[in-house]
């Protein structure tokens, strides 16, 4: 794959990420975190112990729950009407070729990202009921890793037992992912263990797990690759992305008409073309 190839698929993912969370609320930053803890920002990513594919790495029943309930708002009704839960709660489709289609829209980043944040959302207001807190990305996350009554189990026992043998309470999950519930030298690792590891790796988006403050999700990346109709744009040779993400950010931010026209009025042509491409990306 090509150096320009590559941006590419990197400014596509992005954008995607960027328009799923400024749709469901979801922070942009732990959204981008967790595909690239799940799959390095891979769309074709696959699991050798799982049946977990694609950037957000969505084993097959919770990639078809997910669907049932949010594919027909991004025109998916296909899907989603094919799509039945069974009295044990298990997710079925009874036509194979209609199943292996649903199932292959986990590499799609645009449908990818939109159902990685729904799911998130769907969990957040449960898990802030079963902890009493806001959730943080890293609570998200053990929602999407564990399942949400898993990840309640998980954060409940950790607020009374942070020391606790994670690998014991979670076993099917240990086998799956021993990287994460053991050390190199085979000792099982804490529940507080694992979950600082996880924030670790989500950085930033370890945070908060809601959007805040006035800054637009994700505003930075634009600046740094924009995906307008599959063509990605990346900063010019003379122009820096902060010099575009200060230009868009004055066009946003309410500063005062003074400080406005200063930064305004004579934006340079790669500043200004990189600005108005973030903004029109961003609906602003």
């Amino acid at each position: 794959m090509t150096v320009n190839s590559i941006a590419s698929a990197t400014g596509r993912i992005q954008s995607a990420i960027q328009r799923a969370a400024a749709r469901t609320g979801i922070d942009f930053d732990y959204l981008l975190g967790q595909a690239k803890v799940e799959s390095g920002l891979n769309a074709s990513a696959s699991a050798a112990t799982s049946s977990a594919r694609g950037l957000y790495q969505f084993v097959e029943q919770s990639w078809l729950s997910v669907m049932k309930q949010h594919g027909a708002e991004y025109g998916l009704g296909w899907a989603a009407n094919a799509i039945s839960r069974g009295p044990s709660g298990r997710m079925t489709v009874s036509d194979a070729g209609t199943r292996q289609a649903i199932l292959a829209l986990r590499n799609n980043p645009e449908i990818a990202s939109a159902m990685a944040a729904e799911h998130a959302s769907d969990n957040k207001d449960a898990l802030e009921s079963a902890t009493g807190r806001t959730a943080t990305g890293t609570d998200l996350y053990m929602a999407h890793f564990l399942g949400l009554g898993g990840a309640r189990q998980f954060l409940s026992t950790m607020q009374t037992n942070p020391g606790a043998n994670a690998a014991a309470l979670f076993p099917a999950a240990a086998r799956a992912n021993r990287g994460v519930f053991f050390n190199s030298d085979g000792s099982a690792r804490s529940l507080s263990d694992v979950y600082q590891r996880f924030a670790a790796k989500l950085g930033d988006g370890a945070g908060n797990a809601g959007n805040t403050g006035n800054s637009l999700p994700g505003m930075q990346f634009a600046a740094q690759a924009l995906d307008m109709d599959g063509a990605t744009v990346i900063t010019g040779a003379n122009q820096s992305a902060g010099d575009a993400l200060s230009w868009a950010s004055a066009a946003l931010s309410g500063r005062t008409a003074q400080a406005q026209t200063a930064s305004l009025i004579k934006p340079t042509p790669d500043t200004a073309r990189l600005a108005y491409l973030m903004l029109a990306n961003l609906g602003g």
